[in-house]
């Protein structure tokens, strides 16, 4: 994973040091060009893309290790979320995951070939089939979710449970307001 350069800057006022970033560089900037602009968004949003950038290789990595892409990671984990018998159709598997058919169908056919789901017919609809997790699947989805969320507590390390949980309402609150 990159790393965001720090650097120390001391503040006149108290003689206490902080560390600066690349996007405390760019507010600056723009603090002595447009001392009449609010900066606190530009800063969320610069610090959010720039987290964006540094976090995905890093949670890639970890669905690398079991042999998948992201994406069929989340294919695999809807099916394991929708519990016994861990069966979806396709088409709430593309409205849980946001894809188009020709994209869900992509994924479906990359799992299937490895042997980590089941394409069968409806039984209820034989226009439509079912998808459901194989017992390999099953296994290394269940490996995978477990590395995924050890991973994901270890990059939030630096934060304490208070801010861990305050920037979890956070994006909740910004999620839904944009979204």
């Amino acid at each position: 994973m990159g790393r965001v350069v720090k650097k120390t800057q001391q503040n006149e006022k108290t003689g206490q040091s902080r560390h600066t970033d690349a996007v405390d560089e760019v507010l600056a900037q723009w603090q002595r060009e447009r001392p009449d602009l609010d900066l606190v968004t530009m800063g969320v949003f610069g610090r959010l893309g720039q987290l964006s950038l540094l976090l995905a290789p890093a949670l890639d990595e970890v669905f690398t290790r079991h042999g998948l892409q992201s994406g069929e990671f989340d294919v695999l984990a809807a099916l394991r979320r929708s519990g016994p018998p861990y069966t979806l159709i396709p088409s709430v598997l593309a409205k849980t995951l946001m894809l188009s058919r020709a994209g869900m169908t992509n994924r479906l056919d990359r799992l299937e070939a490895a042997g980590l789901v089941e394409r069968t017919l409806d039984p209820a609809d034989r226009r439509s089939f079912r998808v459901s997790l194989t017992d390999r699947g099953y296994e290394v989805v269940d490996a995978a979710v477990t590395d995924h969320v050890a991973n994901e507590n270890r990059l939030l390390a630096s934060l304490t449970p208070e801010e861990r949980e305050t920037l979890h309402r956070a994006l909740r609150g910004l999620l839904r307001a944009v979204g």
